[in-house]
């Protein structure tokens, strides 16, 4: 993995990024990350489910795009299959980077940063990041608003997530597909919240959850799951 340099006029005045979507610009995963603030649009297209960092332990919800590793079943030749794509897709090859600044509360600032080996980026082909005197383009301060938004949906991520597990709400699953031609899947590594134990939940628990914004997230999970059958269906065609 390289590392990311800063992003700036005078190094990537040249620099261009490939916008469109296909399998050969690193989107050949089938999850992502994605964040409860994006939950409204994601269970419309996509099963949410969740990992664990093997690290740390935390949880963290994904998107699933595929049944098997690498596959995604809304890539293809024609560009991406769904009207809503997630947060961590759209802001390829962009990050997010902290750097030493006096000024600020923490002693830190934010920064945009990029991932220079990312076989998005051109100097022939895609979309200008700066203009010639310097000033972003639009493309460019559009991906810094959808980093602006990832780091807002890291906040209240962990938020959420910690809520869900303090309340005992999430477990771990074996997600046993049935393929149209009688094959059997087996996906490992997942957790999913409890229906039953969401059910069972107090009343003073479900405002507190509807006061911090972690109710509709928490439905959007249970509805999302509807979508499963859908990604069979990419799959076998059927």
């Amino acid at each position: 993995m390289s590392e990311h340099v800063l992003l700036n006029h005078h190094d990537h005045l040249d620099v261009k990024i490939l916008s469109h979507h296909s399998p050969e610009l690193e989107e050949k995963t089938n999850f992502t990350m994605v964040f409860p603030i994006e939950f409204r649009d994601i269970q419309s297209q996509y099963p949410i489910f969740f990992q664990k960092n093997t690290e740390t332990g935390a949880f963290y919800p994904i998107a699933l795009f595929g049944l098997e590793p690498g596959e995604n079943l809304f890539l293809s030749d024609r560009g991406w299959d769904a009207s809503y794509i997630p947060l961590m897709i759209q802001k390829q090859p962009f990050f997010i980077g902290l750097k030493h600044d006096e000024s600020a509360e923490d002693g830190r600032s934010m920064v945009v940063t990029m991932d220079p080996s990312s076989p998005r980026i051109s100097t022939v082909d895609g979309e200008s990041l700066f203009n010639a005197d310097g000033s972003a383009t639009e493309f460019l301060n559009e991906k810094m608003s959808v980093l602006e938004h990832v780091h807002q949906g890291h906040e209240h991520s962990d938020e959420f997530v910690q809520a869900l597990s303090e309340h005992s709400l999430l477990e771990q699953f074996v997600l046993e597909l049935t393929m149209e031609d009688g094959s059997t899947n087996q996906m490992l590594g997942f957790y999913t919240v409890k229906e039953e134990s969401v059910q069972a939940l107090s009343g003073d628990v479900l405002a507190d959850f509807s006061a911090k914004g972690f109710l509709m997230p928490l439905f959007m999970v249970l509805a999302s799951h509807a979508n499963v059958r859908a990604l069979i269906q990419k799959k076998t065609g059927v």
